[in-house]
C-alpha cells in the first residue's frame, strides 16, 4: 500500500461530513488525474446518495431523461461483484450509444472503471472513475491501480454506511451565508434570474454558491440540494 494511498484512507475515514465525504472523492481524482471519481449509492430506504466530480448539469440531464432506467454501467454491474471496464459493457442499444453521446457532450470521458458494492438491506453502490484516454492505456491504469481503487471502493461504502447508522457519526454541513441564501431563494421557487437579481449577484456568480452548496449537501442536483436543506433544517421557508 503506497503512502499516498494511505492518506486517502486516513482522510476518508476522518471524514465526519457530508463536505469531506465530498473532498475525499476530488482527492482521489486528483491523486489519480482522472477527470472524475464518483461514489453512487442507493441506501436501504431508497433513498439516492451521490458525491463526486461530476457536474450537476450533466446530474441534471441524466435525471431529466431518466438514464437510470437504461444505464448499462447501473445494469451492468448490479449482479456482479467484480469490477467493470465500461467496454466490457453493452452498450450496443440504440438507447446506450445515445446516453453515450449525451454524457460525452457534457464532460464525461471515454473510459469509466466501476466497482460494485452491495451492503445491509439491498444497499447497493458504485465506486467509478471515469477519464478521456485510449483503450491501451486505460487498460494499463487498470492494471496498475484496480487493487488500490477496490481498497478506496469499500472504504467510500463503509464511511457511507457509517453515515446511514445514525446521525451521530454525521455532523450536519456547514453552509455560507450565500449558499445558504441561494439555496433559500430556489426552495422558495425563485428562478435563477430572480434569485440572482434578489441576492444582487450574476447568474454565474450564483450557480457558484448553489454547486457549492450541493457538493457540501452530498445532493444529487439542485432539487435533491433544497430537500436536504429543508430536512436538516439548515433553511426556513
Amino acid at each position: 500500500m503506497t503512502t499516498s494511498l494511505e492518506a486517502l484512507l486516513t482522510f476518508l475515514h476522518d471524514a465526519d461530513t457530508l463536505e469531506a465525504f465530498q473532498t475525499a472523492t476530488e482527492a482521489v481524482r486528483d491523486h489519480y488525474g482522472t477527470h472524475h471519481c464518483v461514489y453512487h449509492w442507493v441506501n436501504s430506504d431508497g433513498e439516492r446518495f451521490g458525491a463526486g466530480t461530476y457536474s450537476s448539469v450533466w446530474v441534471d440531464r441524466y435525471l431529466e431523461m431518466d438514464y437510470l432506467r437504461m444505464d448499462p454501467v447501473i445494469f451492468g454491474c448490479f449482479l456482479r461483484f467484480d469490477p467493470a471496464n465500461w467496454k466490457d459493457l453493452d452498450w450496443s442499444s440504440k438507447a446506450a450509444k445515445a446516453m453515450y453521446r449525451d454524457a460525452l457532450t457534457y464532460g464525461l470521458g471515454n473510459q469509466g472503471y466501476s466497482v460494485p458494492l452491495h451492503g445491509p438491506k439491498g444497499q447497493f453502490a458504485l465506486f467509478t472513475l471515469n477519464d478521456q484516454r485510449e483503450d491501451g492505456d486505460w487498460a494499463r491504469f487498470i492494471e496498475t491501480n484496480s487493487r488500490d481503487l477496490i481498497v478506496l471502493a469499500h472504504a467510500f461504502n463503509a464511511k457511507a454506511l457509517d453515515f446511514e447508522a445514525g446521525d451521530d457519526g454525521l455532523a450536519a454541513p456547514s453552509l455560507s451565508p450565500r449558499e445558504l441564501g441561494a439555496i433559500r431563494c430556489l426552495a422558495r421557487g425563485l428562478n435563477r434570474a430572480q434569485a440572482a437579481q434578489e441576492l444582487g449577484i450574476s447568474e454565474h456568480t450564483l450557480r457558484v454558491y448553489i454547486e457549492s452548496a450541493r457538493h457540501k449537501l452530498g445532493a444529487l442536483n439542485t432539487t435533491h440540494a433544497v430537500a436536504r436543506a429543508l430536512s436538516t433544517g439548515l433553511i426556513i421557508v
